[in-house]
């Protein structure tokens, strides 16, 4: 997967996408917003198993209660944890269909960087052109179309 100024290229298709409101970003920080450059390998699926089929026999079901940890103090940040949980986090079970099928990539993964930001997913949009807080994000169908042919070796690149 490339991201493009056209979109994200994945499979010799290009999809429409959004990205951070803080644009792109070489020194990427808790809460700017921006969207790292590099190349990062995807090294998980999750899904909301109420809501849509499993997409690859790898993903794993979000259950009620997972969370990530959000929280650069903590000694689980930038890490999948479960509620209840007192530090600051992101509810990966939404009431909107943001995080119905999440794509994870290692961006300050595993070994956390304190302060370096925390996930960067790929993830369903809020609508065309709305940016997100340093994700990728696309349309349902864009991304239920790519999750399945996901492999071991994909990379998400942002030059």
């Amino acid at each position: 997967m490339v991201l493009t100024p056209k979109g994200l290229r994945f499979m010799r298709q290009t999809y429409p996408c959004s990205i951070g409101k803080g644009g792109l970003s070489s020194r990427k920080r808790e809460g700017d917003g921006a969207t790292p450059r590099g190349i990062h390998r995807i090294v998980g699926m999750l899904y909301r198993p109420d809501r849509l089929a499993r997409p690859a026999d790898w993903a794993l079901p979000i259950r009620p209660g997972d969370l990530w940890s959000d929280d650069p103090a903590d000694e689980d940040y930038n890490m999948m944890v479960r509620a209840p949980y007192p530090h600051s986090h992101e509810r990966l079970r939404r009431a909107d269909p943001l995080y119905d099928l999440i794509l994870l990539t290692d961006w300050n993964w595993p070994y956390a960087v304190k302060g370096r930001g925390s996930a960067i997913f790929v993830h369903q949009w809020r609508r065309p052109g709305y940016p997100t807080e340093g994700c990728i994000a696309l349309s349902r169908a864009d991304l239920q179309d790519i999750a399945p042919r996901i492999r071991h070796r994909t990379r998400l690149i942002v030059p």
